[in-house]
């Protein structure tokens, strides 16, 4: 896939992301006054944000996707019919053009992002647990919680411009967005669809937010002047 594609592709889902943000505010100001009472609605969405959280946990567990930030590792890259020997520290190219990606936590290294992913998904898995299943409600809040989750999705988006801890309590927060998000909107309109409408803008989420990290990483070896193997992979 070319870059100019790539961009192409970003810009959509921003658009479209933004585009569910302000649904959402839509929702939360005037929710659709359905009062669906199915006792299998909270417990059906609990389970598939509950899915979502744990693939996030598992992502974050394994080098292929977004993984665990572990120590210095090598990696063999492979392109045009040779391959590059790369060395990783967080699961981010050994430069110091990505130092503020990472963090370091008991002398090891690793990626703020996906320890802050991690963080939020375990958090969130937690809170779903007691409202989708341990009948918590949360009524008077439901609207604060909404709009405190699109502050938090919103400010995900932008982790890019920070560094180290702020970086990683961005992402975290912007996983506990999306549940503070489902739930409030649930809570206001109780209806399946809206819910499952919230699941899909959810996963839109992730989507965006993957791909800014990945054009980030991209523009960042692009724009570098040093004489480097994986910046000239990245052109």
């Amino acid at each position: 896939m070319t870059h100019k594609r790539q961009s192409s592709i970003l810009l959509f889902t921003i658009g479209v992301s933004a585009f569910g943000l302000f649904t959402v505010l839509t929702l939360a100001t005037n929710p659709p006054i359905t009062n669906e009472n199915f006792f299998w609605r909270k417990p059906l969405i609990g389970l598939v944000f509950s899915i979502i959280c744990i693939l996030g946990i598992f992502a974050a567990f394994f080098p292929n996707q977004c993984s665990k930030a572990s120590y210095s590792q090598k990696k063999q890259k492979n392109f045009a019919h040779h391959t590059v020997s790369v060395t990783l520290r967080g699961h981010h190219v050994d430069c110091e053009k990505f130092f503020t990606h990472v963090i370091h936590i008991s002398g090891h290294i690793h990626c703020a992002a996906c320890t802050g992913l991690l963080l939020g998904a375990v958090i969130s898995l937690t809170v779903t647990s007691l409202y989708f299943f341990g009948g918590w409600h949360i009524e008077e809040m439901s609207f604060p919680s909404a709009f405190i989750g699109v502050v938090g999705v919103a400010l995900g988006f932008f982790q890019l411009k920070f560094k180290g801890f702020i970086r990683l309590m961005l992402n975290a927060f912007f996983v506990l967005g999306t549940f503070l998000i489902l739930v409030g909107i649930d809570e206001l309109a109780r209806s399946l669809f809206v819910d499952l409408f919230l699941i899909v803008l959810i996963l839109f989420w992730l989507l965006t937010r993957i791909l800014l990290s990945q054009w980030d990483h991209w523009r960042i070896c692009y724009s570098c002047k040093s004489p480097c193997e994986v910046r000239e992979l990245k052109k």
